[in-house]
Order: structure tokens, then C-alpha cells, then sequence
């Protein structure tokens, strides 16, 4: 995994837009306006992505490469780091399940708008 691939991942979702709301460095991935994932230049080997989380400490127990959340609610957010333990296919998943996390919060209007955007 490397940045542009992570990048490109995020950006092919439904109404996914690319934001630098906190500096020129930070990568800020949203849907409907809410974040989903980041990353950043300076850091490009890795990213922070929501999660379930039950599902987040599973993950942390499980690789290396996955950590609480950098910055983040620790509780909410994970930080991994690509090319470690975490095969690519796992990195496409929790970028998924993070997506979902945020598209299943929206209210009902903006899932619609989603829908029909």
C-alpha cells in the first residue's frame, strides 16, 4: 500500500471528497461532509480510519501495524501502517467498513442525497 493507492481507493467511493481542513499536510477523506479516513504527506506510510470499536481492539491485538487512533478518539479510530503486517487486501477492508461506519450515521436526507448524487 502507498499513499496514492490509498488515496485513489478513498476518492472512488461515492461522494467522497479529498479536504486539507487542518493543514497543507493532512489528507482529510469525508463523505457528506463527515471524515472517514486521513492521511498525510509527511507520514504517506500511513493512515487513521474509523472502526467499530469492538472490531478495533480485535485489530490491535492482532497486527503490528495496527494502533489507537493518532490524534483521534482512541476509542473510535485506528492508525495503521502500510506495508508491515496489514496485507493491502485487509487495508481495502477497513477503509470499507470505516465508509460504511459514516454512511450509516448520516441522517436520512443526506444518505438520500448520497444515494442520488
Amino acid at each position: 500500500m502507498n499513499i496514492e493507492l490509498f488515496r485513489d481507493y478513498c476518492l472512488a467511493k461515492k461522494g467522497v471528497v479529498e479536504t486539507l481542513p487542518f493543514d497543507e499536510d493532512k489528507l482529510v477523506y469525508k463523505v457528506m461532509g463527515k471524515m472517514f479516513a486521513l492521511t498525510s504527506f509527511s507520514e504517506p506510510n500511513r493512515c487513521n480510519l474509523k472502526c467499530n470499536p469492538g472490531y478495533a481492539l480485535d485489530l490491535r491485538a492482532q497486527y503490528i501495524a495496527v494502533t489507537p487512533g493518532f490524534h483521534m478518539n482512541k476509542l473510535h479510530w485506528n492508525t495503521v501502517v502500510f506495508n508491515q503486517d496489514v496485507m493491502d487486501k485487509l487495508v481495502f477492508e477497513l477503509i470499507d467498513h470505516s465508509y460504511e461506519l459514516v454512511v450509516n450515521k448520516l441522517t436520512q436526507k443526506l444518505k438520500k442525497e448520497l444515494l442520488n448524487g
